[in-house]
Parts: structure tokens; sequence; C-alpha cells
């Protein structure tokens, strides 16, 4: 005698619709969940937009308080803490190797610069780097018709005109218990004449030649706002 087996078609159904109703929850779930992160990480980033403006602001207040207190007159912005060396005070036309008076610059700006970043603790560990950045102008060498060739001078001079201030920087008397922190963040760099300081539309030649020291603040991401590292 044979069997047979019969499927019950009323019992498949319910189990198909149990199915697509669990798969439904499920992605509902996973996009409610995408949606939170996002909103937790547009909402960081904006809170630490803010926060990194004002440890900036923090930082260039500080700086050029103590610059003013030591009678060191110096270009600093505000906003960022870019501090502004003119290449007049630093070198001679055309040339990387400070003058006199360039190091007689740096031996009371830089000490002041460095000591008042690294006294504070708080303000010091969120700091990614100190940037010396080195410009030229865009007036062109003679003898020289390639502009390939007039950048690539430009940025060499750049170049060797901001590791001359990071080399005087260190022999200057700033407090030494800072040199390691310091060393680990220093970064220099030249930009040739792609940063031209312009004056109602045109360059001006002389703003244009100048060695930065610029703050860049600790950026932040998801993995931050989700609390994955700090």
């Amino acid at each position: 005698m044979g069997i047979s087996f019969r499927r019950n078609s009323k019992s498949d159904g319910a189990d198909e619709n149990i199915f697509w109703v669990t798969m439904a929850d499920l992605l509902l779930g996973l996009a409610i969940v995408f949606i939170t992160l996002f909103v937790l990480a547009m909402t960081g980033f904006s809170q630490q937009s803010v926060q990194q403006q004002k440890t900036q602001m923090d930082i260039a207040e500080k700086i050029s308080g103590e610059l003013k207190k030591a009678d060191v007159n110096a270009d600093m912005d505000k906003m960022t803490g870019d501090l502004k060396i003119s290449d007049v005070e630093l070198f001679e036309l055309n040339s990387y190797i400070l003058s006199d008076n360039g190091k007689k610059l740096l031996d009371k700006l830089a000490p002041i610069y460095i000591d008042s970043i690294f006294a504070d603790k708080e303000l010091a560990d969120q700091i990614q780097y100190i940037i010396i950045q080195g410009h030229t102008d865009s007036q062109m060498f003679a003898g020289i018709s390639s502009k390939d060739e007039q950048f690539l001078r430009n940025m060499d001079l750049s170049l060797k005109r901001a590791q001359a201030v990071a080399d005087y920087i260190f022999k200057t008397n700033y407090n030494k218990q800072y040199a390691d922190q310091f060393r680990k963040i220093v970064v220099v760099e030249g930009k040739s004449f792609n940063e031209p300081v312009l004056v109602n539309g045109v360059e001006d030649f002389d703003k244009s030649r100048r060695v930065e020291l610029k703050l860049q603040v600790k950026s932040w991401d998801v993995s931050t706002a989700l609390g994955l590292k700090k």
C-alpha cells in the first residue's frame, strides 16, 4: 500500500507571510539605526567644527596676548591662530639665509609661541600639527621662461625659507621640556607662489613673501562620534 504526502498550502502561505514580515521589520530596524547614526554623526560634526574654531581662537588669543606683553609686533589671525612673518624681516631678497634681524625676531617670538601652546595641556592635546610654511610672490626669476621651472624655483625657495625658520626655532630658548611634543607635530612646507596676498584684487608682493606658523586642530570623524576611538 502506497503512502502519499500532501503539502498544506495554507501552512506554506503563513510561513511565507511570517518570513516577509520578519524581513520588513529587520530592514525597518536597520533603516532606523542608520538614520539615527547619520543624525548623530552630522550633529557631532557641526559641534566639532565649532569646538575646533574655539580652540584655534583660544590659542590665538593666548599667543597674541603674550607677544604683546613682550612687545613683539606680529601679524596674528585671531580666528585661526595663523601667524605671518614677512620675509623682509627674516631674509635678504631672494635668499633663504636668516638675517641678523630675522634671528633676533625669532629669538623673541619662537619661545613665546611654543611655550604658550604647550603650557596649556588641554589646548595642546587638541593640536594635530604646527605647520611652518614658506611662501613667495609670483614675480619671475630673470632668464627663466618656463612657467614650470619658475614654479619649481619658487617652491625650492619657499621650502628652504621655511626650513631655515624651523632650524632656528629649535635653537631658540623655548622651554625644552616641550621639545618631544613639538618635534612630533611640527611640519615644514613650501607653497611657492600658490597663495599670494591680494590687496584690492592685486598681489602685494611684499606681503606675499612670508613665512607662516599655522595651527591645525585635530580632526573628528564618525568613529569618534560613535565612541569607537578618541
